[in-house]
């Protein structure tokens, strides 16, 4: 089912939020953009990666839903590049639906992946749930500390940055949701329900092997930096903390 008309009880969009819509084709951005309209969002269009780029220096979306095929540029590519320019969550939404990019979109750090061809209300609760989630992580940003200090570790929730020995860290919005729950309890032992909770917002048992490849990725990144200090530890048969030693 391709483009279906949305159901009339479908709750609103929070006023204001902003969606990027990355996507060449002119049918689908049409039908996207007016339907998405309609539920209150505010809708900007690029069809190249090359706009998206050039939007992102004028505006800063709530959301963006990219398609990996575009004239200019992969997609998969084209969303590590946004994300050092905003943290706004990403949304694929593509034609292009093997398990690899399914797979790679995630661990890249893409919120979520929707198939074409899809349901529109199944896209838009998708929309709906991402933003609530992101609504929620800002609540919390502005109720947590400024610092958060683990040895030299550092994280700022204000600024959302991560730094460690003074060293700036480039996480993925992934990777930052990731270390601030463990964060939160420095030496607790937090397992894959629990973080694909927190991180994810839901928690789904296909996920379990995510929560891994983000924790590899997340601990290289820590490591690049200072190696003599196992700052994420598997803790086996339980899950993960923050600091200690391997058990």
């Amino acid at each position: 089912m391709l483009y279906d008309t949305p159901s009339p009880e479908r709750v609103d969009a929070p006023s204001g939020s902003t969606i990027m819509l990355i996507e060449d084709d002119p049918a689908i951005e049409l039908t996207l953009r007016r339907a998405l309209t309609e539920r209150g969002y505010r809708i900007i269009s690029a069809a190249t990666g090359a706009e998206a780029r050039a939007w992102l220096l004028e505006v800063q979306p709530d959301l963006i839903i990219l398609d990996l095929v575009l004239p200019d540029a992969d997609g998969l590519v084209l969303s590590t590049t946004l994300q050092t320019s905003t943290r706004a969550p990403i949304l694929i939404c593509s034609a292009r639906n093997t398990q690899v990019d399914r797979v790679l979109g995630l661990k890249l750090g893409a919120a979520d992946f929707v198939a074409k061809p899809f349901d529109l209300d199944e896209l838009e609760a998708r929309i709906y749930a991402i933003l609530r989630r992101a609504a929620r992580s800002a609540q919390a940003t502005a109720a947590a500390p400024s610092e958060i200090r683990i040895r030299d570790l550092v994280i700022a929730p204000s600024r959302g940055t991560v730094t460690m020995t003074n060293h700036p860290l480039h996480l993925t919005p992934t990777e930052y949701r990731l270390l601030s729950a463990l964060a939160t309890e420095p030496e607790a032992v937090f397992d894959r329900r629990s973080l694909t909770k927190q991180v994810w917002g839901i928690h789904d048992s296909s996920c379990d092997h995510m929560v891994d490849v983000h924790v590899g990725r997340l601990r290289a990144k820590l490591r690049s930096v200072q190696t003599d200090v196992p700052y994420v530890v598997t803790v086996r048969g339980r899950g993960f903390r923050l600091l200690g030693t391997e058990d």
